[in-house]
């Protein structure tokens, strides 16, 4: 049976580090880094020529992998991307998920994370280190706390019409034709709408979606 590949950028300004995490990626026979990079600004030239994930170190010299991460989703949406880093920082976690990346993973824990994280970044599934999720949550508390105002919904309008229509039961293909969108932009929006809700497949959508009033039970 053919596996497929994830085509994987590795993107660190310290050469034996992307060695390390290019030795862990590489044992594994669904993902190969086929592009490194020593800067956010090669990092991003790299993405665009075509890969299917990169992987971003937050702190590198010419642009940051922050930087790294606003260009290329602007240039090339359909790359997913996480973010590596050494510290258990909110304020990187937060600036990360902004800048369009669907995980956070600590360099500490990359032999035991960085696999599961790639692969869940490819499956359009968010992926956030323990403590990560207590930094939200604290954060939502405060923001309540402090009388801020929260959205209604933290989806927008076509976000809504994919969740509806994905929990009506259509595939990506029909979603696509429904809305007159590529596959790609489906996925892409569907990666969003899990790192936003914070949820993992299908089934929680469905669930999100009867709650929300978008489909009938």
């Amino acid at each position: 049976m053919t596996v497929d590949v994830t085509r994987i950028l590795l993107a660190d300004d310290h050469a034996l580090v992307r060695q390390g995490l290019r030795m862990i990626l590489d044992s594994e026979p669904d993902l190969s880094v086929v592009a490194e990079a020593a800067d956010g600004a090669e990092a991003v030239e790299a993405a665009v020529a075509g890969v299917d994930l990169a992987v971003l170190d937050i702190a590198m010299p010419r642009m940051t992998g922050l930087q790294a991460a606003r260009e290329i989703s602007r240039r090339a949406p359909e790359v997913r991307i996480l973010m590596l880093s050494m510290y258990d920082n909110e304020q990187y976690f937060f600036e990360a998920l902004k800048s369009g990346a669907s995980g956070y993973v600590l360099k500490s824990a990359a032999d035991q994370d960085l696999i599961e994280a790639c692969r869940a970044a490819m499956r359009g599934e968010p992926f956030l280190y323990p403590g990560a999720m207590t930094a939200l949550i604290r954060d939502y508390l405060q923001r309540e706390k402090q009388g801020e105002r929260l959205p209604d919904s933290i989806l927008t309008p076509r976000e809504e019409e994919v969740v509806k229509l994905i929990a009506e039961g259509n595939s990506t293909k029909e979603v696509a034709e429904i809305l007159f969108i590529s596959v790609k932009t489906v996925d892409r929006h569907r990666s969003n709408i899990l790192q936003k809700l914070g949820m993992r497949d299908r089934l929680e959508l469905t669930r999100y979606a009867i709650r929300s009033g978008l489909v009938e039970p």
